[in-house]
């Protein structure tokens, strides 16, 4: 095909895929769940989900120019706001919302672990879906991750006790620290200054950025269909979970608006700081329950189970946020 011809259809293909981005996303979900039921080897594709998710964040870094990094790190204010809502609100939230499971082990160290750690990937592409400051949450996502691997061991001995800590390891933290934050923002640092000098760089970077919506698909049909099976194995001792999980990204949604207007956000801002709040370090956290003893062997479908939630609890709210947070003038 000629260049002129590709670079026409291109341009005809990438508007229609913005149009329709929540149909996207919400039938990848459908059709993941449905292979993820089908006959066993859909679990397989969980190998996939860290390098899709790898690539998506790649396009995601690219599309945010690091001088705008760099002034979101001097944005003491919404550091502030992101550090309080999800260090000091969501472990009340998470604490009161876990007592309905507490006496069941597997169930409770599952929602804990999921709910007490936030999210540090695909926050930044629904926030920027939803016209959040998508920039700023990649300024604070080191900040995250650091703060709660540290803090996650103190908080589980308070909830659940010295048993809590015993079972948590760091290295599929720092693993996914690596994998998923440095080498994808690293790579996009390289490839916009090379786009500054080199068609080459230009290329790839107008390439990241249209892949940027089958992307986003590719991840959700991914994890969906690679766990569907696993969760519906242990559905009925799962349903609890479901309205749990839901009124946690309910009560957040109050909180992050809350926050925005308590510490003064602006209106990206603030649907930024909904996001973070609402959403959890679900994949990271996933191979430290897959290493837990026997014992507590639930804990990962419990976990899926908050991450098949939340996905369609993101689709919903790339769609509702933008008219609940708005500039009071647009609004008159």
């Amino acid at each position: 095909m000629p260049l002129n011809a590709r670079s026409q259809l291109v341009t005809a293909i990438v508007p229609w895929l913005e149009r329709h981005q929540i149909v996207l996303y919400l039938a990848a979900i459908a059709a993941g769940g449905v292979l993820g039921l089908l006959p066993p080897g859909a679990h397989h594709l969980e190998v996939a989900i860290e390098p899709v998710l790898a690539l998506l964040l790649f396009a995601t870094f690219l599309g945010v120019p690091f001088a705008a990094i760099g002034r979101s790190l001097r944005d003491v204010r919404f550091l502030a706001a992101v550090g309080v809502v999800n260090f000091v609100i969501v472990p009340v939230v998470a604490y009161g919302l876990s007592r309905f499971v507490a006496d069941q082990p597997a169930l409770l160290f599952g929602v804990l672990l999921v709910l007490l750690t936030p999210c540090i990937d695909y926050v930044i592409v629904f926030a920027g879906l939803a016209g959040g400051a998508a920039e700023r949450l990649l300024a604070a996502a080191p900040l995250l991750m650091l703060a709660q691997i540290l803090l996650l061991p103190l908080y589980l001995l308070l909830f659940i006790g010295p048993s809590g800590v015993a079972a948590v390891e760091l290295g599929p933290f720092v693993r996914a620290f690596l994998l998923l934050i440095v080498l994808p923002l690293t790579a996009a640092a390289v490839t916009q200054r090379l786009a500054k000098r080199h068609r080459i760089g230009r290329g790839i970077e107008r390439t990241m950025l249209t892949l940027m919506v089958p992307l986003m698909v590719a991840t959700l049909f991914t994890v969906v269909a690679s766990q569907a099976g696993a969760v519906s194995t242990a559905a009925l001792q799962l349903l609890v979970l479901v309205p749990l999980y839901a009124a946690f990204l309910i009560v957040m949604a109050f909180v992050g608006t809350g926050a925005g207007r308590l510490f003064r956000l602006d209106v990206p801002a603030t649907r930024a700081m909904v996001f973070s709040g609402a959403t959890r370090n679900s994949l990271v956290v996933l191979p430290l329950a897959l290493a837990l003893p026997a014992s507590l062997a639930l804990a990962p479908v419990v976990i899926v189970t908050q991450t098949l939630v939340e996905l369609v609890g993101m689709v919903v709210f790339v769609r509702l946020l933008p008219r609940l947070v708005q500039d009071r003038k647009s609004v008159r």
